[in-house]
C-alpha cells in the first residue's frame, strides 16, 4: 500500500520513470516502465535485482549480445487478425529484423544447449550450467520463428525492399516495366535531340517527371511545336512540361504495369500474412519478451547513471544503509561539478522510529526524501544508489506526509490535511509499514501541536511500526529519549563557519540554531535578548548544551576515526615489517647454507691438491728452501679460508678450519723433510689460491666503480653509487635505480674494434624515457574492458612501471562478478618483478583496485 494517491510525485519518483524511459531501446520498454509499480514479493523483487545484475555484467563482459533491432510490431500483429488484412513491407521489414533480435537473445542466454528448430518453445535445463540463469529463467516459453525470418529473406531483401524473385509473375512484371521504360527513354531522348537541333529546346535540357510521366520541358511560346500533352507548368509560367504523342501510349503501359507490380505485391504480403495469422498470438508472447528484456538494459543503464548498487533483499522491514544518496541530488550536483554528502542511516528492530532534529536548511527534509525514494525504487525492482556493504529489507506499505497539503476546494488548511493523513496513517499502519513524516505536528499553535504529535507518536510507537519523523518540538526529542523503539538524529551544522553540514547522527537530538541563525542573519542583539529572556535561561541553556553535546560527540568521532585509522595503518606497518623480518631470516639461512655448501666444496678441492703436492714433493724429494715456499703458499690459503670463516660465522665452517689448520701442520713438517723445488713448480697452487680469491671475491659486497649486470641479463653497466637499498647503475648513457640483490659482478667488456659502431643510447631516448617518467601515471582503469583487452593492457602498464623504477602501482577494475579481478591477479602472479599485490583499503575503493608493489 501507498499513501497518498500522489506518492510518487511527492518523493519525485516521476523524474526516475523519465530517465528510466531515455534508457528503453523502443516503445517496448517504454510500456513497461509506464507499467512498473510498488512490489512486497520477496522472491520476485530478488529475481527483478538478479536479471539487473546479470544484464549489468553481459555489458562488462561480453560484446556480441544483440542490443540493435527492438521494433514494436504489435499494433501490426494484432491487426492482421482480421482476414484479408496484411503487413506491408515497413511492417514486414521490421517483423524479420526483430525476429532475429529475439532468436540471437534466446541463443546468447541459452549458450549450453542447442537451439531448437521451429516455433517449438526454448526448454532451459540446469541453471547452475548457464553463466546467467535469471535471464535464461526469462525464455521459457518464448517461441522464436527462424522458419519465418529465411520466409521473408526470400520476399524483402537487405533495404526493406521486395525482391523480383519474390514471386515468378513479379519478375515477368517488372521484366516488362524495365523494357518499357528503356524504350520510352530512347524515343524521349530522340525526340528531345530533334528539338534541340530545331532551337525548340535549350541544349542544357534533359527529361524530367511529371505526375509519373516522362516529359520534355519547353518554353510557352514554342509549345505548338511538339505534339503532344502538357501535364503541367512551373510556377514562374515560363515552362511547360509536354509529354510527346510518341510516347504517351507507353506511359499508359507502364501506368497499367505499374498497377500489376500492386497488386502482385499486395498478393504475396496477404499469401505471407495468411501463414503469420495462426501464430499471432505466441508472436505476441515473444515480444512479450522483447520487451523485458528492454527494461532491463534501461535498469542498467540507470544503475550506470547512478553509480547504483543490486543489493541483497532480507525478507524482513530493514534498512541499513551506508553511502545512501539521493539519485536526483545527487545527478544535479554532479552536473555543477559538485560532491553530494552520502547519507549512513539505519532502522532496525531496536530503533524503528528515528526523530530528526536540527537546524532549517539542514538537510532534514532531503534525509526524508532520499530514505522514500531509495525503498520505493528498491520494491520497483530497481538498483538503488547505495553502498554495496549495505543491508536492505522489504515494507508493506510506505505513507508520506510532506509538504503543504492545504485546499481551498476542499476547504482543507495546512494543519488540517496534517491531521488528515495523520488520521489515515493511524489506522492503517502495522509492523511492517515505514512512516515519512515532515514537521511533524507542524501548522498550528506549538504547545497543542507539538501534543497532539506526541499522543500520534506513542500510537505509531505502539504499533510496532517504522519511521522517520523530522521535527522542531522539543517534546518529541525528550520522547524518543524515554521510549523503546524510538531514537533521536540529529542533522549536524557548523557552529564555527555557520554553515549545515547534511550529515545525520543517529543518538543525539539536534539544535535548530535559531539563536545562532538569526544572529548570523542581523537581527539586532536587543531582539535576540528578548527572545532569549521570553523563552527562559533554562530553554536557551538546554538548547546550548545540546550544541556542546553534539560538537564534542562529533569531535570525539572523529578523534575516534583517527585513531581507527592509525591502528590500521600501525598494523599494516607492522606486518609488513614482520614479512620483511621473516624475509630477512631467511635469506640470512639461506645466504648460510650456500657459504657452507662452497665452504665444503672449497675444503674437498683444498684436500685433493694437498694430496697431489705431498705425492709430487715426495716423488721429487724436494729441497727445504722448495718446501718452505709451498709451506708459506699453505699458510697464505689458510688465511683466505679464516677470512671466509669470519665473514660467514658459521660453526660448521669454523671446526672446518680448525681441522684443516692441524692437518696443514702435520703435512708441512712432513713436507719439511721431502720437499723438492722441481715438484714446487710442478704443484702450481696459484690455481687453488684463485680459487679461494674467487670465492672472497663472490662474497665481498658491491662498491662504486665495479662492473655489473642484472642476474639473467647481459648488459654490463658500472656502479655509480649506493645509496642505502638501492644501487644507482650506468648502462652506456642510462642510469637507473636497482636493488643490489638483483646484481652481479661481470668482467668489462672488450672496447670495440675501430671498424664497428660504438653501440651507445642517444640523448633522444634518454629525453624519452625521462619525459615518460616524469608523466606516467600510477594508477590504470580497466573498467569495462574484455578479459583480454584488460590483461594486454596491464602487461604494458606493469612493464613500464618495472622499467621507470616505479615502486607501487594501482590497477583500477571494479568488482562486478570479480572475473577481471582473477584473471588479472593470476598474471601478476607470473611476473617476476612483482612483489605483492592485495585490495585497496575499503575507503579508496577496497575490493574494486588491487595495489601492486614491485620489486
Amino acid at each position: 500500500m501507498i499513501y497518498p494517491q500522489n506518492f510518487e510525485q511527492k518523493i519525485g519518483f516521476d523524474e526516475i520513470r523519465t530517465l528510466l524511459t531515455g534508457h528503453c531501446l523502443s516503445t517496448l520498454g517504454i510500456e513497461r516502465v509506464g507499467q512498473m509499480k510498488f512490489q512486497t514479493d520477496l522472491h520476485l523483487l530478488r529475481e527483478l535485482q538478479e536479471q539487473t545484475r546479470e544484464f549489468l555484467r553481459i555489458q562488462e563482459e561480453e560484446e556480441d549480445f544483440p542490443e540493435q533491432d527492438f521494433y514494436d510490431v504489435r499494433p501490426a500483429i494484432k491487426r492482421i487478425r482480421i482476414e484479408g488484412t496484411y503487413l506491408d513491407e515497413t511492417e514486414l521489414f521490421d517483423l524479420k529484423r526483430s525476429l532475429c533480435t529475439i532468436i540471437n537473445i534466446v541463443r546468447f542466454l541459452n549458450k549450453d544447449t542447442e537451439e531448437d528448430n521451429g516455433t517449438e518453445e526454448n526448454r532451459p535445463g540446469d541453471d547452475a550450467s548457464v553463466p546467467y540463469p535469471a535471464l535464461r529463467r526469462l525464455t521459457q516459453g518464448v517461441s522464436v520463428y527462424p522458419q519465418l525470418v529465411r520466409r521473408i529473406e526470400s520476399i524483402l531483401d537487405k533495404y526493406g525492399k521486395i525482391k523480383d524473385s519474390a514471386s515468378a509473375e513479379l519478375l515477368r512484371i517488372r521484366r516488362e516495366l524495365v523494357a518499357a521504360e528503356s524504350g520510352i527513354s530512347r524515343t524521349l531522348h530522340a525526340i528531345l535531340r530533334n528539338a534541340q537541333q530545331d532551337g525548340v529546346v535549350d541544349k542544357d535540357v534533359t527529361p524530367t517527371m511529371r505526375d509519373g510521366r516522362l516529359v520534355i520541358p519547353v518554353a510557352p511560346a514554342l509549345k505548338r511545336k511538339i505534339k503532344g500533352i502538357v501535364h503541367d507548368e512551373s510556377a514562374t509560367g515560363r515552362t511547360v512540361f509536354i509529354e510527346p504523342a510518341e510516347v504517351v501510349e507507353a506511359n499508359n503501359r507502364i501506368r497499367e504495369l505499374e498497377g500489376e507490380e500492386r497488386r502482385e505485391i499486395i498478393r504475396i504480403l496477404q499469401e505471407f500474412t495468411a501463414e503469420v495469422r495462426p501464430h499471432y498470438q505466441e508472436i505476441l508472447q515473444s515480444y512479450e519478451f522483447l520487451a523485458e528484456i528492454d527494461f532491463i538494459h534501461a535498469k542498467a543503464g540507470l544503475a550506470r547513471q547512478f553509480n547504483a548498487t543490486t543489493p541483497d533483499i532480507k525478507g524482513a522491514p530493514l534498512i541499513d544503509w551506508t553511502l545512501a544518496r539521493h539519485p536526483l541530488l545527487y545527478l544535479s550536483l554532479t552536473r555543477h561539478g559538485k560532491k553530494i554528502v552520502p547519507l549512513d542511516i539505519e532502522l532496525n528492530g531496536h530503533q524503528r522510529i528515528l526523530i530528526i532534529s536540527g537546524p532549517n536548511a539542514g538537510g532534514k527534509s532531503v534525509c526524508l526524501k532520499t530514505v522514500g525514494l531509495i525503498q520505493y525504487m528498491l520494491q520497483c525492482g530497481l538498483p538503488v544508489p547505495i553502498g554495496e556493504n549495505s543491508r536492505t529489507g522489504i515494507f508493506g506499505s510506505i505513507f508520506i506526509d510532506i509538504g503543504d497539503e492545504q485546499s481551498i476546494e476542499d476547504d482543507l488548511s495546512t494543519y488540517s490535511s496534517h491531521l488528515l493523513n495523520m488520521k489515515n496513517m493511524m489506522k492503517a499502519c502495522c509492523g511492517t509499514s515505514l512512516l515519512l513524516i515532515d514537521e511533524f505536528g507542524g501548522g498550528t499553535e506549538p504547545q497543542i501541536g507539538g501534543a497532539i504529535a506526541e499522543a500520534v507518536l506513542k500510537r505509531f510507537n505502539q504499533k510496532k511500526t517504522f519511521g522517520i519523523i523530522t521535527t522542531h518540538y522539543q517534546n518529541l526529542k525528550h520522547f524518543a529519549e524515554d521510549h523503546e523503539g524510538v531514537v533521536n538524529g540529529a542533522m549536524l551544522y557548523d557552529r564555527q563557519h555557520m554553515q549545515a553540514l547534511f550529515q545525520l547522527q543517529i543518538g543525539n537530538p539536534g539544535s535548530s540554531f535559531a539563536v545562532e541563525i538569526a544572529r548570523k542573519i542581523g537581527i539586532p542583539e536587543e531582539v535576540i535578548a528578548d527572545a532569549s529572556e521570553l523563552v527562559g535561561k533554562e530553554y536557551i541553556n538546554a538548547d546550548k548544551y545540546l550544541q556542546d553535546i553534539v560538537r564534542d560527540k562529533r569531535y570525539w568521532e572523529n578523534k575516534r576515526q583517527n585513531i581507527h585509522l592509525r591502528e590500521k595503518e600501525m598494523e599494516k606497518t607492522i606486518a609488513r615489517y614482520e614479512t620483511e623480518i621473516a624475509e630477512l631470516q631467511r635469506s640470512r639461512k639461506e645466504i648460510l647454507r650456500k657459504a657452507k655448501e662452497d665452504a665444503e666444496q672449497l675444503l674437498r678441492e683444498s684436500n685433493a691438491k694437498i694430496e697431489n703436492t705431498i705425492k709430487t714433493i715426495r716423488e721429487a724429494q724436494a729441497e727445504k728452501e722448495k718446501t718452505r715456499n709451498v709451506r708459506q703458499e699453505l699458510d697464505d690459503f689458510k688465511k683466505t679460508l679464516d677470512d671466509i670463516e669470519k665473514q660467514h660465522e658459521a660453526d660448521k665452517i669454523t671446526r672446518k678450519m680448525q681441522q684443516l689448520q692441524e692437518r696443514k701442520k702435520r703435512q708441512a713438517e712432513r713436507k719439511e723433510k721431502k720437499a723438492s723445488e722441481a715438484a714446487m713448480r710442478k704443484a702450481q697452487p696459484d690455481a687453488l689460491l684463485q680459487a679461494a680469491r674467487e670465492a672472497e671475491e663472490r662474497n665481498r659486497p658491491l662498491q662504486p666503480g665495479e662492473t655489473v649486470r642484472i642476474k639473467g641479463q647481459t648488459t654490463v653497466g658500472t656502479i655509480e653509487e649506493i645509496d642505502g637499498k638501492n644501487a644507482i647503475v650506468t648502462f652506456g648513457m642510462m642510469r637507473t635505480n636497482v636493488k643490489p640483490e638483483r646484481l652481479e659482478r661481470a668482467a668489462a667488456p672488450d672496447p670495440p674494434a675501430r671498424n664497428q659502431a660504438a653501440t651507445f643510447v642517444s640523448k633522444q631516448t634518454q629525453d624519452s624515457v625521462y619525459e615518460k617518467k616524469l608523466n606516467f601515471k600510477q594508477d590504470i582503469d580497466v573498467r569495462g574492458m574484455r578479459g583480454d583487452e584488460a590483461i594486454h593492457a596491464v602487461t604494458y602498464f606493469i612493464d613500464d612501471a618495472i622499467l621507470l623504477g616505479i615502486s607501487r602501482v594501482r590497477i583500477l577494475h571494479g568488482t562486478g562478478s570479480g572475473i577481471l579481478r582473477t584473471l588479472i591477479r593470476q598474471y601478476l602472479h607470473t611476473v617476476p618483478g612483482v612483489k605483492d599485490f592485495k585490495d585497496e583499503h575499503v575507503q579508496f575503493g577496497g575490493a574494486g583496485i588491487t595495489v601492486v608493489d614491485l620489486a
